[in-house]
């Protein structure tokens, strides 16, 4: 397919890439010129703009940080709603909040363009590999056409519902997310506190009901203190407002997400804000003077 893709963040550059791969023609815009010279060299033309990028393409995916962003790109000057024709699918594979994502497929809808919603799960190690969980909003003729950029994409790709659904799905997504770490690091401060190895806390668990692949991925990260971003804290903040926000509007009740996204929130103001999500467990190490690590 013609592609036109414009985000070529963390996540958006290595799924440029995988497009490339496939034998898909790519079109690429960023605002930072230095991703859109890498994905160039690796066989994508480059855009001046998103409108620039949306021409021509049968379908304009974009990857960015948030709605305020989304919006930018799409409905703003020199954004894709200018340069896109009539039946050209846009799939938003941001995070965003679901109201957001419901405007602007009203927008594209106005000017005859199709649209998804269209957010991942995975973070940077899956982007990189081609295994994004794709949880999708939209008809499911449109689903349909775009299944076989979402099969290079991801391992798996859902419809779960009208356009805004796939955005609802991943809030739901990093409620989980969000709650298991935290509990993760509960966990594993008090075994270290009480004198265990929390390395063979977390073998012995693993292959148990509390068992996940959340604590699969992030307690290694944890005991050996590796925040490396894969998934920053400032961009899980981000998805937590935006499930509060969205909870808000339908009367939703949500204490546990409202407690972790203080606590991401207490992050960022300490500068921790780009370090991985996994670092939710140094506020729980803070509060009980106890570092996670492996007994020596």
């Amino acid at each position: 397919m013609k592609v036109g893709f414009v985000g070529l963040g963390i996540m958006g550059k290595p799924m440029a890439k995988n497009l490339l791969k496939a034998g898909h023609e790519l079109t690429v815009f960023d605002i930072v010129a230095e991703a859109v010279g890498e994905v160039s060299a690796a066989g994508a033309t480059a855009a001046a703009s998103a409108a620039d990028a949306a021409a021509g393409s049968e379908v304009v995916i974009t990857m960015l940080p948030d709605g305020p962003e989304v919006e930018a790109a799409l409905l703003g000057a020199a954004g894709v709603l200018e340069g896109a024709a009539p039946g050209t699918i846009v799939v938003d594979m941001s995070s965003i909040s679901p109201i957001v994502a419901q405007r602007v497929g009203r927008a594209c809808a106005a000017q005859g363009v199709q649209f998804l919603d269209a957010p991942v799960s995975g973070g940077e190690p899956k982007a990189i590999d081609g295994t994004l969980a794709i949880m999708v909003g939209g008809s499911q003729a449109v689903f349909e056409k775009v299944a076989p950029l979402f099969e290079v994409l991801g391992s798996s790709h859902t419809l779960t519902g009208p356009v805004g659904a796939g955005n609802v799905t991943k809030l739901a997504n990093q409620i989980m997310v969000a709650c298991n770490i935290a509990a993760m690091g509960e966990a594993l401060v008090l075994a270290t506190k009480a004198g265990l190895d929390p390395e063979v806390v977390f073998n012995a668990v693993k292959g148990g009901l509390a068992g996940s692949t959340v604590l699969n991925a992030k307690a290694p990260m944890a005991i050996a203190g590796n925040f490396k971003p894969g998934f920053r804290i400032r961009l899980h903040q981000k998805d937590l407002r935006n499930a509060l926000l969205a909870a808000e509007s339908m009367k939703v009740s949500l204490p546990l997400t409202s407690t972790v996204q203080q606590i991401l929130m207490a992050l960022m103001n300490e500068g921790r804000g780009d370090l991985d999500h996994s670092a939710i467990v140094t506020f729980i190490e803070d509060m009980a003077s106890c570092q996670i690590k492996k007994a020596v």
